[in-house]
């Protein structure tokens, strides 16, 4: 039953019935097109036949003056002839419509009004033939070269029973066509339809080849534009998996050594501990101390992976309100100013203009803490930090300078990978876990935003954040 429906929705079904269509539909209106064709050809044929001789015998009625004496057995005799001849009937009428013969011999000597005598009498011209079943009727002026007045009509009814009997010979012959021809379109169109998607075929093989043993090679159908896109897209995906899978095994070392490390240091010291005895009480405290700090490296090293992870799914949740950018930049320079002072760093704050947007206050928050915060941590003592605060119609910007060390070029491409540092041994001392900046690019990408950095190894660092003032999800 799946298989059946499957199929039913499938692109072979729909070629194969397109291209049914497309042999049956133009059969069948050439088909119609021959038999109407005939059958005007064969009313035109013997119409015109009929028309001729009836207008011979019109002549040899105004040369006998039949209307007046319907005894010439000339007359008779061809208007007998002539009915017999085509299986029809023919009748004399005169100006009063007055019946002067009839072939069959019924309504000699009554009146006929006909529309067809009427209008025959009127133009002085033979009416159009008109089917009627399986006769065809038309009404033929007799009337005199000298005299312009119409004399009478012969009305003349004649079977078309042959030609009807032609036309249904012609419809089973017609019909028994049209069946071999929907019988060769539906093969046809079954091969043709085969062969159409046969590439396509071969590229869900080579799909499933492919993931089924997670092979490294590309697949290639160039057959047709089509699959070549197919073809091309699929392997940019897998190369981008291929990525993926390597960044997460990179992600995956860094995590392990990351947590590895302090863990490390704390057995050493621990290690220590007990190897010895009779421990001054100094040499205790100061081991403890570091044993404390290792753990709350560790924590913290946790504490940013969690967020991470956050960050990456998909469904991470924003509480998104609209915001005082200008009153949340504050806040943040208030909080970290204590850590400046300790090094007499100066926090500046520049406000071109008032500025509200929509954000996720402590996602965002977060953030330009992690910028503010490294700009003070990689900073020089007495230097300064300068955070500003800008929008247009369409965005806010905020940038966060300092004049700190800088960042070596071969390295600005890199500072946004998690655990990544440029002074490996300075972060350490600083407490720096190299997660700080994916936090903050992963925040600003979840409010649609960009950062981009700027720098110069000696001079200082400069991140530009660019987030549009309503967000849209």
């Amino acid at each position: 039953m799946k298989k059946k429906k499957r199929f039913f929705k499938s692109l072979r079904f729909r070629i194969l019935i397109i291209l049914v269509i497309l042999g049956i539909v133009p059969s069948v209106i050439v088909t119609q097109m021959m038999f109407s064709n005939y059958e005007k050809k064969a009313i035109t044929a013997r119409t015109g036949t009929i028309n001729t001789q009836c207008s011979i015998l019109c002549d040899q009625i105004i040369k006998e003056n039949y209307l007046n004496d319907s005894s010439s057995e000339t007359v008779n005799g061809k208007l007998e002839l002539l009915s017999n001849i085509y299986g029809g009937r023919l009748l004399i009428v005169d100006r009063d419509f007055r019946i002067v013969k009839d072939t069959y011999h019924v309504d000699e000597g009554k009146t006929l009004v006909s529309p067809k005598v009427i209008r025959c009498f009127k133009s002085g011209k033979p009416t159009d033939y008109q089917r009627n079943g399986q006769v065809l009727e038309t009404a033929i002026p007799i009337k005199s070269a000298d005299v312009p007045q119409t004399q009478g009509a012969m009305l003349v009814t004649i079977s078309s029973s042959e030609i009807t009997a032609t036309m249904m010979d012609m419809k089973y012959q017609g019909l028994l066509i049209l069946a071999i021809i929907i019988v060769l379109s539906i093969f046809f169109a079954y091969i043709m339809s085969t062969v159409l998607v046969k590439p396509l075929a071969r590229v869900t093989k080579s799909i499933e080849d492919l993931t089924d043993g997670y092979q490294n090679d590309e697949i290639s159908v160039p057959d047709y534009t089509e699959t070549e896109l197919i073809t091309d897209a699929f392997n940019k995906m897998l190369s981008r998996m291929k990525t993926l899978d390597e960044s997460r095994s990179e992600f995956v070392s860094n995590v392990s050594h990351e947590l590895k490390t302090p863990m490390t240091s704390m057995k050493v010291l621990a290690d220590s501990l007990v190897g010895q005895e009779g421990i001054p009480e100094e040499l205790y405290q100061e081991f403890m101390r570091d044993i404390t700090a290792e753990i709350d490296r560790e924590n913290r090293i946790i504490t940013d992976l969690l967020s991470l992870v956050k960050m990456d799914k998909k469904t991470a949740d924003l509480s998104i309100q609209h915001m005082d950018i200008n009153h949340l930049l504050e806040d943040i320079l208030k909080r970290l100013r204590p850590i400046a002072d300790k090094r007499s760093i100066d926090l500046i704050l520049d406000s071109f203009r008032p500025v509200e947007a929509d954000v996720d206050e402590i996602k965002f928050t977060s953030a330009i803490s992690n910028l503010v915060e490294n700009a003070i941590k990689y900073n020089v003592d007495d230097g300064w930090v300068r955070v500003s605060i800008d929008a247009d119609h369409k965005y806010f910007y905020v940038t966060v300078a300092d004049s700190g060390m800088g960042i070596p070029e071969e390295s600005l491409d890199r500072i946004f990978e998690r655990f990544y540092r440029v002074d490996k041994s300075h972060s350490r001392e600083i407490g720096g876990t190299g997660l700080g900046l994916a936090i903050t690019r992963s925040t600003i990408a979840m409010h649609h935003g960009v950062i981009k950095v700027f720098s110069r190894e000696g001079e200082g660092t400069t991140f530009s954040v660019r987030i549009p003032l309503s967000y849209i999800p």
